[in-house]
C-alpha cells in the first residue's frame, strides 16, 4: 500500500514498547529491543512508527542505532505533539514552538535530514487547531517533513486539516473489540489515506474475544494473528502497527499477513 509516494508493506511495526515498562526509559535489555528492531525489518515490515515521547525520546535512538544507514525501502514515521512528565502521562503540547523543537529534536536523533511521516500526536485543545498544524505545514514547506499525517483527530478535524495542508495518513485507536473510530477509518477510505489502527490487539483486549479465540483454534493460529487478520481485511485503508519488544511475539505478529480468513471466518467475528 502507499503512504503517499511511499510503498509500504501492509503490516508495519509499531516501536513503542521497544522501551521500558510504562514506555519509560530505556530497555531492560538493549541488545534484545535492537535484536527486535532488525529482526522486524527482516521480516518484511518496511514501515517503522514511532514518537518522540516514546521513552522519552528512547524509541527514535534506538531506530537509529539498530537500523542507521536505513535500507531505501525503510519508511521510518515519528509523532510529535505530546509531553511525558512522568510514566502516566500524555499531556497535548500544540504551541508552534513546542513542535518545531520536537521535529528538530526527532531529525536529530533519527539521524534524518527529513522525517518521511511526521504526524500530529494529538490536537492540543488549548491551542487553536490551525496554529499547531499550520507550524507542521511550515516546517514540510521548508523541506523537514515529506508527508503529513494525524493522530487522535475526528472527521470534522481530519477535514480542517486538510484545508490547510495535504495528509497521508491517520493513526486512531482501533481494533476488533474498539470500533469507535469507524467514521475516521471510512474518510480515509473515501479520501484514499492510510488508516493507522494503535493499539490494534485492543491493548490485549481482542485476544481474550471469544469470538476471536474460537477462530483462532478452528485455523490453528493464534488469537493475536486472528486480531491483526482481521484488520488487514476490514479495510483496503488499513495499516496496523502491532508492536512488541519479544522477538516470539514479533514472529508470531509478522505471520498474521499470510493469513486468510474466509468469509464465514469475518462474518463470525462480526
Amino acid at each position: 500500500m502507499q503512504l503517499g509516494d511511499l510503498p509500504v508493506h501492509r503490516l508495519g511495526f509499531g516501536a513503542m514498547r521497544v522501551c521500558g515498562p510504562q514506555v519509560w526509559g530505556p530497555p531492560k535489555d538493549r541488545a534484545l529491543a535492537l535484536k527486535v528492531l532488525r529482526r522486524a525489518y527482516e521480516l518484511g515490515h518496511t514501515f517503522f512508527d514511532t514518537a518522540d515521547s516514546y521513552g522519552p525520546e528512547v524509541g527514535e535512538v534506538l531506530i537509529a542505532e539498530a537500523l542507521h544507514p536505513y535500507p531505501k525501502d525503510l519508511v521510518i514515521g515519528t509523532k510529535g505533539g505530546l509531553l511525558r512528565p512522568s510514566p502516566p502521562q500524555w499531556v497535548p503540547d500544540g504551541r508552534p514552538g513546542h513542535l518545531r523543537r520536537a521535529l528538530e529534536g526527532s531529525l536529530k536523533r533519527l539521524r534524518l535530514e527529513r522525517i518521511d511521516l511526521y504526524q500530529w500526536h494529538a490536537p492540543d485543545p488549548r491551542v487553536p487547531f490551525v496554529e499547531s498544524f499550520g507550524a507542521l505545514a511550515e516546517m514540510q514547506k521548508a523541506g523537514k517533513i515529506r508527508h503529513l499525517g494525524l493522530s487522535n483527530v475526528s472527521v470534522a478535524q481530519l477535514n480542517e486539516a486538510r484545508r490547510i495542508a495535504p495528509v497521508v495518513s491517520v493513526q486512531n485507536s482501533y481494533s476488533i473489540d474498539n470500533r469507535s473510530a469507524e467514521d475516521v477509518l471510512r474518510a480515509c477510505e473515501r479520501l484514499g489515506l492510510a488508516f493507522l489502527p494503535w493499539y490494534p490487539l485492543g491493548a490485549g483486549a481482542a485476544l481474550k474475544s471469544a469470538k476471536v479465540k474460537k477462530v483462532a483454534a478452528r485455523l490453528q493460529a493464534t488469537p493475536a494473528q486472528v486480531a491483526i487478520a482481521w484488520l488487514l481485511a476490514h479495510s483496503g485503508a488499513m495499516l496496523p502497527i502491532p508492536g512488541t519488544g519479544n522477538l516470539a511475539h514479533l514472529e508470531e505478529n509478522a505471520a498474521a499477513a499470510r493469513l486468510a480468513l474466509s468469509p464465514e471466518d469475518l462474518k463470525e467475528l462480526g
